[in-house]
C-alpha cells in the first residue's frame, strides 16, 4: 500500500513531491516523509501521521533541493515511528522501497558482522546499507546500486538518490508497480500514473525486473539482465486519473454512487444494442475450443471470478476451475494444451495474481484478463486483455470495480457460450436486455440510503453476522462479508444457505 515518488528538475522538488504524495494518500498510510539532494548533500524530513504533520513539518523546516524522493509508508516491518519511516538516508544515499525484502534477516547479519549499525527495524534499511557498502567500496553511485539490486529478494520497487549526484535517480521494480513521467527539462518517478497527473502525462512503464537511471534529460531503461531496453512513452489523459470526490465525504460513496453510470458505459462497450449481441475483443487463441479455463484473483475479484464460474458452467458448459492467486502456484496444478487461464485484477499489478500469471505463461497457457487499468503489467503480459471501464477507485474496499468486473464477465461468458454453441441467439438477447436494465436498478437501490443506513444503525450492534446466498448468491455473499469486515471491522462471514 506505500506509495513513491521521485522528481529531478530545476525547481523545488520537496512541493512538487508533497501534492504527488497527497494523490497517494488513497493507499492507506502511517508515516510519510522525503529527502531532497541541495549543496551535494542529503536532506530529510519525516513525520508519523498524515500528511498534514510532513507538511507543516516542512513548512517550518523548508526542504531546498530540486532533486529528491519522498514515500508513504504502510508499516511492515517495524512500528509506525519517524525513525522506521522512509527515506532512509546516510552520508552517501537515500532510499525509499515498497514491498518486502524477503531475505532482509540474512542480509543485515551479514552487513552487521562487516561493521554496519542498523538504526531502524526496517527491511528497507539493508536496501541502504548494501548500496553504502558499495560506495565506500569505490563504486560509481548507478553502479553501486545496480549491484546491490543483485542481492535483494522479494517483490518490490526503490528509488534512490545519492550524496553528489546533482543528476540522478536511480530506480528499479520487481513484482511492485513503478512508473516514470516525462517533463520539460524535469522527470519524474511515481508508484503509479494518478501520482504523476498533476504534472506530466507522458508516463513509461516499467517492466518486471527493469532499472533505471533517470536524469533531467530522460531516462535509460534496462531490462533485468542488464540490456538498455527503453519503454514505449504513451500519453495517458489525465481526465480519466481525476480524484476528487466531489459532493461526497469520502471516496468510496461517491464511487458507490458512481456504479450506475460506470456500468452503463461498459454495457455500452460489451454489447451491441440493435443486434441484441455481446461484443468485445477475441484472443488469438479459439475460446470455443477451451476444454477447461483457470479463473484466478485475490479477495474481490477471486469472488467476481466466482460468480463468474456458474456462468462459464451454466451459459458456456466451460468446465472452470476456480483459485485464489495466493495458492495457485502451490497447488501444482496439471496444465494442458486446451485450457486457458483468466485472471482477474483491479490494479493489474496485484502480485500474487501476477506471480500466478506467469506460472501459466511458463506452462504455455493462453492469458485472458481483465482489469481495470490497461497500462497495468497483468493488462501488458496477457494475450487478451479486457478492461473494466470502471475509472480511478481510489477507495480501498472495491465497489465499482466488482460490478464492472461482473458486467464484463458475464459478456465474456456469453460470447464463449455463443461460439460453443451452448448459447442461442434469443438467449443472448434475453441475457443483453437483463444486462441493460441494471444501471437503473442500482439506482433505484442507491435510492434507499436513508433505509439502508437505518437498518445499518442495527447491524452494528451484533457481534457476528452471517450472509447466506445460494447458488451465483453464495460468492456474493462472501463478498458482502468481506466489505463489512474490510470497513466496520465486524465479524462477518459468507456462508451457502444450505450448509
Amino acid at each position: 500500500m506505500c506509495g513513491i515518488v521521485g522528481v529531478v528538475g530545476r525547481s523545488d522538488a520537496s512541493s512538487m513531491m508533497l501534492e504527488a504524495l497527497r494523490r497517494l494518500e488513497y493507499r492507506g498510510y502511517d508515516s510519510a516523509g522525503v529527502a531532497t539532494l541541495h549543496d551535494g548533500e542529503i536532506h530529510r524530513r519525516r513525520a508519523v501521521g498524515k500528511l498534514a504533520a510532513l507538511a507543516e513539518k516542512l513548512e517550518a523546516e523548508p526542504l531546498p533541493g530540486e532533486i529528491g524522493v519522498g514515500h508513504t509508508r504502510w508499516a511492515t516491518h517495524g512500528a509506525p515511528t519517524e525513525a522506521n519511516a522512509h527515506p532512509h538516508s546516510s552520508e552517501r544515499a537515500a532510499v525509499v522501497h515498497n514491498g518486502i525484502i524477503e531475505n532482509f534477516r540474512e542480509l543485515r547479519g551479514e552487513l552487521e558482522r562487516k561493521g554496519y549499525e542498523f538504526s531502524t527495524d526496517t527491511d528497507t534499511e539493508t536496501i541502504l546499507a548494501l548500496i553504502t557498502q558499495k560506495l565506500e567500496a569505490g563504486l560509481a553511485p548507478f553502479d553501486a546500486a545496480r549491484e546491490a539490486l543483485k542481492r535483494l529478494e522479494g517483490a518490490f520497487a526503490i528509488c534512490v538518490i545519492f550524496r553528489g549526484a546533482n543528476d540522478l535517480l536511480f530506480a528499479a521494480r520487481r513484482g511492485a508497480p513503478l512508473a516514470i513521467g516525462y517533463g520539460d527539462d524535469v522527470m519524474y518517478v511515481g508508484s503509479d500514473a494518478i501520482a504523476l497527473a498533476p504534472v506530466t502525462d507522458r508516463i513509461a512503464y516499467l517492466e518486471e525486473g527493469d532499472f533505471a537511471a533517470v536524469t533531467r534529460d530522460g531516462a535509460q531503461i534496462f531490462s533485468a539482465d542488464g540490456v538498455l531496453a527503453n519503454r514505449e512513452v504513451v500519453e495517458v489523459s489525465t481526465a480519466t486519473l481525476s480524484i476528487d470526490k466531489g459532493e461526497h465525504r469520502h471516496f468510496m460513496a461517491k464511487e458507490i454512487h458512481e456504479q450506475p453510470k460506470v456500468c452503463r458505459e461498459l454495457i455500452g462497450a460489451y454489447t451491441d444494442a440493435d443486434a441484441k449481441r455481446f461484443s468485445a475483443p477475441t484472443a488469438e487463441f479459439d475460446l470455443a475450443a477451451l476444454k477447461r479455463l483457470s479463473i484466478i484473483g485475490c479477495g474481490t475479484a477471486y469472488y467476481a471470478g466466482a460468480v463468474a464460474r456458474y456462468w462459464f458452467e451454466g451459459l458456456a458448459r466451460l468446465p472452470v476451475d476456480l483459485d485464489i492467486a495466493s495458492e495457485f502456484r502451490y497447488r501444482d496444478a496439471p496444465m494442458d494444451e486446451d485450457q486457458a487461464a483468466l485472471f482477474i485484477s483491479q490494479s493489474g499489478e496485484t502480485a500474487d495474481t501476477l506471480a500466478a500469471l506467469r506460472h501459466c505463461r511458463s506452462a504455455g497457457q493462453g492469458i485472458l484478463s481483465v482489469v481495470n487499468v490497461g497500462t497495468s503489467s497483468i493488462a501488458r503480459e496477457s494475450d487478451l486483455t479486457l478492461p473494466t471501464l470502471a475509472g480511478p477507485e481510489i477507495g480501498v474496499a472495491s465497489t465499482k470495480a466488482f460490478t464492472c468486473q461482473l458486467g464484463v464477465l458475464l459478456a465474456l461468458a456469453a460470447m464463449v457460450g455463443r461460439a460453443r454453441g451452448a448459447v442461442s441467439e434469443s438467449q443472448e438477447a434475453a441475457l443483453v436486455q437483463a444486462l441493460e436494465s441494471v444501471p437503473d436498478a442500482m439506482r433505484e437501490a442507491l435510492e434507499l440510503e436513508s433505509i439502508i443506513a437505518a437498518i445499518a444503525a442495527e447491524v452494528v450492534r451484533a457481534r457476528d453476522v452471517l450472509y447466506l446466498g445460494r447458488g451465483a448468491m453464495f460468492p456474493l455473499a462472501m463478498e458482502g462479508a468481506l466489505k463489512l469486515k474490510e470497513i466496520s471491522y465486524l465479524h462477518a462471514e459468507g456462508f451457502a444457505s444450505g450448509e
